[in-house]
């Protein structure tokens, strides 16, 4: 199975299960198909949770396949209960929308375009769902389905077992995702759905579908949940989601993400996160811990951000670390000339830039030495911070720790 789809699929970390794997990999081998896989719309920006989703998308395109992006307009409306503990809250309509136009431009940064045949096909569920007629659905699509196989799915079972209450709206989801698959087989000829591991009995209901409403033969792939090395969730940090959204999170914070990357991950992250091929991975497995994690740095944030913005954050970074000097693509604050004017206390500044949440977070980093103005640790807690502070472009920087910072700037 050599330079396949699936092989390199395999390669790097991203297989868990498959349908009928043999059968998939001669149709593939064969064939260019299309393929799809769904992201519901609870925010406006997708997180790096959701990135090795986006990097299938981008290893189908490689291999001469045409992704397909189901943003569910329509199953957002209802929430998807896997891996919840409670009913998710159902977001208005029109805060629905906007997140999908704002999802979609993340996609057409990371997917390709320029070839017909394999650029992104963009398509929303609410389309179809949204004209439903519950009756005839029962009819031609419930009567598929039976109450003792929807009860034994994680994501009924789990929720059942712990005694947490089910709405019948959310219980109706994975007939839902089904049915998307059905309609997309129909109308785009999709014949592969990918999706995380914890959809892999909504993939099956819709494999199922599609072989009883049209006997076509349709597949299921899915790919394992992503928890880091020190047992954390991927995309969640102390300082809240890595955005995949420009406007949300700077080219500095998002390469420094990378570059923090525990020890024990960085070969498997590489693998699943950059496009560099698996045996250029390998030749430089050995390498010095920390040149791996810049080179898997600049290789995520020059597929988000670009090469220049990469290149400038691993320079900003090494200002910072090596040289102790302040760097300019680290977020930066404004505030009004007047507040320095008066002579303000560094803990009552301080709370002005929402660096931390509370005083008594900065006191108790104070006292830890934890906290850094211009490279210089804070050691009392009734520093006065005046004009003189700041620097002939009158910024300054505020460092929490090694890995927090931001710039600090007076504004008329």
């Amino acid at each position: 199975m050599e330079n396949s789809f699936l092989q390199e699929f395999k390669d790097r970390q991203y297989f868990n299960q498959c349908t009928n794997e043999s059968d998939l990999e001669r149709l593939m081998n064969a064939n260019k198909i299309r393929a799809y896989i769904g992201f519901d719309c609870t925010a406006n920006s997708l997180h790096v949770g959701s990135l090795l989703q986006i990097m299938c998308l981008r290893m189908l395109q490689k291999y001469g396949h045409q992704p397909i992006v189901l943003l569910g307009g329509g199953t957002t409306r209802i929430g998807d209960p896997s891996g919840k503990e409670e009913t998710r809250k159902i977001l208005p309509e029109k805060e629905i929308e906007k997140n999908i136009k704002n999802i979609q431009n993340i996609f057409k940064i990371f997917l390709k375009s320029k070839n017909n045949k394999t650029k992104p096909i963009f398509v929303n569920n609410y389309k179809w769902l949204g004209k439903l007629n519950y009756i005839k659905f029962l009819r031609d699509i419930g009567k598929h389905f039976t109450i003792n196989k929807m009860l034994s799915f994680d994501s009924v079972k789990l929720r059942l077992d712990r005694e947490q209450s089910l709405s019948y709206m959310e219980f109706n989801y994975m007939i839902l995702q089904a049915y998307d698959f059905l309609e997309l087989n129909k109308t785009k000829n999709c014949v592969l759905q990918i999706g995380g591991s914890d959809q892999w009995g909504n993939i099956v209901n819709g494999v199922d579908l599609i072989k009883r409403h049209s006997s076509k033969s349709s597949y299921g792939l899915t790919t394992p949940l992503i928890t880091l090395a020190s047992g954390a969730k991927m995309g969640k940090t102390e300082k809240g989601a890595i955005w995949l959204d420009k406007k949300l999170l700077s080219p500095f914070d998002y390469w420094q993400y990378w570059r923090n990357t525990d020890d024990r991950d960085v070969l498997k992250f590489l693998k699943m996160f950059t496009d560099l091929s698996v045996n250029e991975i390998n030749k430089i497995a050995n390498d010095n811990i920390n040149s791996l994690k810049v080179v898997l740095a600049n290789e995520a944030t020059k597929m988000l951000h670009g090469a220049n913005a990469a290149f400038k954050a691993e320079q900003t970074a090494k200002n910072i670390f090596e040289k102790g000097s302040i760097g300019d693509e680290l977020k930066t604050i404004k505030i009004k000339k007047k507040l320095i004017e008066d002579n303000i206390n560094v803990i009552d500044f301080i709370m002005n830039t929402n660096f931390f949440s509370s005083k008594g977070e900065i006191r108790r980093t104070i006292k830890n030495k934890g906290l850094k103005i211009n490279n210089e640790t804070v050691k009392d807690e009734n520093l006065i911070i005046s004009k003189k502070i700041f620097n002939e472009k009158d910024y300054l920087k505020i460092s929490h720790g090694k890995k927090n910072h931001i710039i600090v700037k007076i504004i008329d």
